[in-house]
């Protein structure tokens, strides 16, 4: 499970800074500012959630239960949060219906609150 947390944040890392640059460059040009800072939003995310992947690796085992159920949800909730915003900027900005991925960012925000739930839980299990 480390090595996936491993693997996916790298991969999420890169695909960012990739992301980023073409966002910066080559969209620059052909998205609103509103789309553009929506795209943006999508980056950060991703890079944030990428590192925290590889942290949680490096310091936790991610052998138990709870800590499993985190870095799914950090995974899965970081590909449907960025990737549909990625994927409804770009749909827009080039006239195309992509409105089915409307409802998917909210479902991947949901899943990166439960993750950040969880690691709290993990934290605060402790005390009790």
């Amino acid at each position: 499970m480390v090595l996936l947390a491993h693997v996916i944040g790298s991969l999420y890392g890169c695909l960012a800074i990739v992301f980023g640059a073409f966002g910066a460059h080559a969209l620059k040009k052909t998205l609103t500012d509103e789309q553009l800072k929506s795209f943006e939003t999508g980056i950060k995310y991703q890079m944030y959630h990428a590192i925290l992947l590889i942290v949680l690796g490096f310091n936790l085992n991610l052998e138990a239960g709870v800590e499993k159920y985190m870095v799914y949800c950090f995974m899965l909730g970081t590909f449907l949060f960025s990737f549909s915003i990625y994927g409804l900027v770009l749909g827009n900005s080039k006239g195309l219906k992509v409105k089915f991925l409307g409802p998917v960012t909210p479902i991947g925000g949901l899943l990166l609150v439960v993750g950040w739930g969880l690691l709290l839980y993990s934290f605060v299990k402790e005390w009790v």
